[in-house]
């Protein structure tokens, strides 16, 4: 064997070495960009399936945010309607005080109360109703304020019935709403 021959045969084994080399390189290279790709994917699945979870909670919390503020605006029209309702209720009182049908509801109160207390009772009232109620032959307690109506008191103090206007609508005010809910 001639030193070119060995020279030759280094020559070949270097250059195999060198490719099987280059070719374990490229298998470590792709090798390593598939683990980075796979990696990658990964991540980016993950922070796109967490910003669509956060999506979807911010999303549901501006549409509950929407149906809470939705629900108070409703709310508060009913509210201001109720409101103006009663304030019309009690523009017709002050107009029903003023007509003949009173003095009756004044008798049947008298009739209810004494029925409910006692044949001898006191009446607090309007200082309007005096004259009215005097002329009923009861006897007339302090003035009170009120939009009409009577407080009828036995003649001992023990027991009191309040049948004021403003104390009927205020009893009946959860009736009186739900009537006027149902006609809204």
């Amino acid at each position: 064997m001639s030193i070119e021959t060995f020279l030759i045969e280094i020559e070949n084994r270097k250059k195999k070495d060198l490719a099987r080399l280059n070719k374990e390189l490229d298998e470590k290279g792709t090798a390593i960009q598939n683990q980075r790709d796979t990696q990658i994917k990964e991540i980016q699945e993950r922070f796109a399936n967490e910003a669509k979870l956060k999506s979807e909670r911010e999303f549901a919390r501006i549409i509950e945010s929407a149906r809470l503020q939705a629900k108070k605006i409703l709310f508060d029209a009913i509210n201001a309607n109720l409101e103006s309702a009663f304030d019309v209720i009690k523009q017709e009182i002050k107009n029903y005080v003023k007509s003949s049908q009173y003095k009756k509801t004044l008798e049947t109160m008298i009739n209810t109360s004494k029925k409910k207390l006692d044949q001898k009772i006191t009446i607090h009232c309007r200082e309007e109703d005096r004259t009215v109620l005097k002329e009923m032959g009861v006897t007339i307690g302090s003035p009170i304020q009120t939009l009409g109506g009577i407080i009828a008191e036995n003649n001992d103090g023990t027991k009191e019935i309040d049948l004021t206007f403003e104390e009927l609508l205020r009893t009946h005010e959860d009736e009186v709403k739900g009537f006027l809910t149902e006609r809204t």
